[in-house]
């Protein structure tokens, strides 16, 4: 357990859950009862994005060349960890929506969730720990605020917003959350 502790510790999960918390709460108090703000799936998708950006920071410790020459196999925790982040997300918005802001169905949350903690496992070892937030927030963005394109290309650019079972959308969800955990999993966050 004191590894676990110390592991968290390190990755700036009191922080991130601290930011998560804060984040779901106002998003429940703007979004309840009859005089709450529209909830609909570009709430949604905007909460999970920033619930996972806060916790991408945390894919890399303070010394990346450190954590490389431990004697330990990061491989099968840096999985655990993108997937770990991902569950706590998504569970955090299915709470919030039960205290009262239905914002969207829940294989819409799943789906999103999974996708885009895989776009942050991409992010950290492409681009680094520290901005593994940015192809994930810059692919919700496109999707939020430029028309799609039509056809397949506008279907898999707007992934986050499209309805639940959707293939073009879990496909590429599921794409991306194989492709990062696997290369954040086996390669690490970048120096």
């Amino acid at each position: 357990m004191r590894w676990l502790m110390l592991y968290a510790r390190s990755r700036q999960a009191p922080a991130s859950a601290a930011a998560l918390t804060l984040i779901l709460l106002v998003v429940w108090a703007l979004t309840r009862g009859e005089e709450g703000l529209a909830a609909g799936p570009r709430i949604a998708a905007l909460v999970l994005a920033a619930g996972v950006a806060t916790a991408a920071v945390g894919l890399g410790g303070p010394d990346v060349a450190l954590e490389r020459t431990a004697a330990i196999r990061w491989a099968p925790r840096r999985a655990a960890h993108i997937l770990l982040i991902g569950t706590l997300i998504g569970a955090g918005l299915m709470a919030s929506q039960a205290a009262g802001s239905e914002l969207a169905p829940a294989a819409f949350i799943i789906r999103d969730s999974a996708g885009m903690v895989g776009l942050a496992g991409l992010g950290a070892a492409v681009c680094g720990a520290s901005h593994a937030w940015v192809p994930l927030l810059g692919w919700v963005a496109f999707a939020l605020f430029v028309p799609a394109p039509t056809g397949i290309t506008g279907r898999i650019a707007g992934w986050p917003l499209l309805p639940p079972g959707t293939a073009a959308g879990t496909w590429t969800a599921l794409i991306l959350l194989i492709a990062g955990t696997i290369l954040y999993a086996a390669a690490g966050p970048k120096r």
